[in-house]
């Protein structure tokens, strides 16, 4: 009798999570990854119901030995435990993550910071028994001390060295696939911290580095000591300074891929949040954020409606156009979007089903420039720390 209830809850289960995602499928158009098809690496799908979104196509971040293959689009871990407010107990959070692995997403990104700690440490229980499938990367430089950050940064060679043995230790892995750094350190060069990763590479503790939010000249003086694979930082319709300031120009003189974090603006770009959004006060960092306060949000939210409108004659949400238009940007670059439920998980894969003209690109981009951004990204001492 319990061998035939669980064969029922199975069968159940799958049933609900079939027509729970059938009606979206319905409605999507068929033609998976002929986005970038050229440069694009097809895989075999993982799952045999064809009406659950995966994720077919790779591209290539960086170029040589510094060369790092991963899914179209990643997935940021960061929001199932710090800085977005309520989320599922830590086996939902495992079960979804269980979810991308089995739907293709071969790129998941943590950081020490993010918890502190406890975000590696849940990236660690969840997906270290997919190490040789999938690839997770990890970030130092924020100052963490007795599982706390202190608002400082410190990439001295000690603190990289140990902050890569303890992130191994909480990844589960013998090796990082990807270690960044997460803010430049004011006290120490860009020199000597690729200097430290080149040894660390030796040894194989680090199979690939990057940095995040640095500028093009910290990017040519450090990419000349050890070859990056990756630069991330912010960059959607509502943020697009790695256009003018020279970023996005170095890593593609250089060769270097680029992985934009926030991808859909800490959630803004999907239309979920709004001027009456109430952010946990204790987990959420857009409540401190002017981009995220009432007056801005309200002014910002046409943005929003541009995106929908454009979307609503494609069969796109907002969502999906935000994606859409990072992805073909270029071919080395991989947006990696975060979400705690199954159904943003489906829609944002599902982005990659869609084949938009240039001149369609420029029509988005020309309706969003009419409408200026109204508040500032990050708060005075965060704004301190980037672009260094």
């Amino acid at each position: 009798m319990k061998e035939e209830n669980n064969k029922m809850n199975i069968s159940r289960r799958g049933f609900l999570k079939t027509a729970a995602l059938a009606g979206a499928a319905l409605t999507m158009p068929t033609g998976l990854n002929k986005v970038f098809a050229a440069e694009t690496k097809q895989t075999a799908a993982s799952d045999n119901n064809s009406n659950v979104a995966h994720i077919t196509g790779h591209r290539i971040l960086g170029k040589g030995k510094a060369a790092f293959e991963v899914s179209a689009l990643g997935f940021g871990v960061m929001g199932m435990t710090y800085n977005r407010s309520q989320h599922p107990d830590k086996k939902q959070c495992i079960r979804l993550l269980h979810e991308a692995v089995d739907r293709g997403v071969t790129l998941f990104d943590t950081a020490i910071i993010y918890g502190p700690l406890t975000n590696e440490n849940l990236a660690g229980e969840a997906l270290a028994e997919f190490k040789d499938r999938i690839n997770v990367t990890t970030k130092f430089g924020h100052e963490v001390i007795d599982g706390k950050g202190t608002g400082r940064q410190d990439s001295r060679p000690e603190t990289i060295r140990r902050y890569c043995e303890e992130s191994l230790r909480r990844l589960r892995l013998d090796s990082l696939p990807m270690f960044y750094q997460h803010r430049a350190d004011p006290n120490t060069p860009a020199e000597e911290v690729a200097s430290t990763i080149a040894d660390l590479m030796k040894e194989g503790k680090v199979q690939h580095w990057g940095m995040c939010e640095v500028n093009a000249e910290t990017i040519h003086k450090a990419h000349a000591v050890c070859p990056l694979t990756a630069i991330q930082s912010e960059y959607h319709l509502m943020h697009r300074l790695v256009e003018e300031n020279g970023v996005l120009d170095a890593c593609r003189e250089l060769g270097i891929g680029f992985v934009p974090y926030s991808p859909l603006n800490r959630g803004f770009l999907g239309g979920c949040i709004n001027e009456y959004t109430v952010f946990d006060p204790n987990n959420d960092n857009r409540q401190t954020l002017p981009r995220f306060q009432a007056e801005a949000m309200r002014a910002n939210t046409r943005i929003v409606n541009v995106l929908q409108a454009f979307g609503r004659t494609r069969g796109m949400t907002s969502t999906q156009v935000a994606l859409g238009w990072l992805l073909q940007k270029a071919p080395w670059i991989v947006p990696i979007p975060g979400t705690t439920k199954l159904a943003h998980l489906e829609e944002n894969l599902r982005t990659l089903e869609f084949t938009l003209s240039p001149e369609e690109w420029k029509e988005l981009e020309n309706a969003v420039a009419t409408i200026p951004v109204v508040g500032d990204r990050y708060n005075a001492e965060q704004q301190r720390q980037v672009g260094r």
